[in-house]
């Protein structure tokens, strides 16, 4: 049996995170596209497969891309204010990282599904998600898009105007990456 590891981070790839505004006022907000800088994802390998992931990002990594929509575009002390509200909603004094352990992966049509663990905010349900492969000669494109409800893992969608307009609950955490095959 050959066994190995790979570590990926942010500079083979992005994880984003899309937020949506709704509620009466929705057209007010932005939906917003935020980054998370600091990530490491380690991959083990079995007889050229993956058998295992663990990916940890931490939490205060948190930046604002963009806002769209909105009766005006963000300013900068808009988007330090987006990741202020952010970084407190996710308390990343008590909770600096959020985590995946995988338990199972098993191959799919289109790459792999991965069984397992999501960590944020102090909580830890299960989750799959399914990772899309696509082979670009000397190297693999790794991309996947999950939906996330925050107020499962106990994170308040920040909201404002006695929540007429409000951050939907469910959000989506995107990553894509470039690895390069050995």
């Amino acid at each position: 049996m050959d066994t190995s590891s790979r570590t990926l981070d942010p500079s083979m790839g992005e994880l984003r995170v899309g937020t949506k505004a709704e509620g009466p006022a929705a057209r007010l907000g932005h939906d917003l596209t935020l980054v998370m800088d600091v990530w490491i994802a380690e991959v083990s390998w079995v007889d050229g497969r993956p058998g295992a992931v663990i990916l940890t990002v931490q939490s205060a990594s948190l930046s604002v891309l963009r806002g769209d929509g909105g009766v005006k575009s963000l300013s900068g002390a808009e988007k330090a204010l987006v990741r202020s509200n952010a970084l407190r909603a996710l308390d990343v004094k008590r909770h600096p990282t959020i985590g995946y352990r995988s338990d199972e992966i098993v191959a799919t049509d289109g790459g792999y599904r991965l069984a397992g663990s999501l960590a944020i905010h102090g909580k830890t349900h299960p989750r799959a998600i399914d990772l899309q492969v696509t082979d670009l000669g000397d190297t693999w494109r790794l991309t996947s898009d999950s939906v996330v409800r925050q107020s499962e893992f106990g994170v308040k969608p920040y909201s404002l105007m006695m929540g007429s307009l409000r951050v939907a609950d469910d959000v989506t955490v995107s990553f894509s990456a470039n690895l390069a095959k050995k």
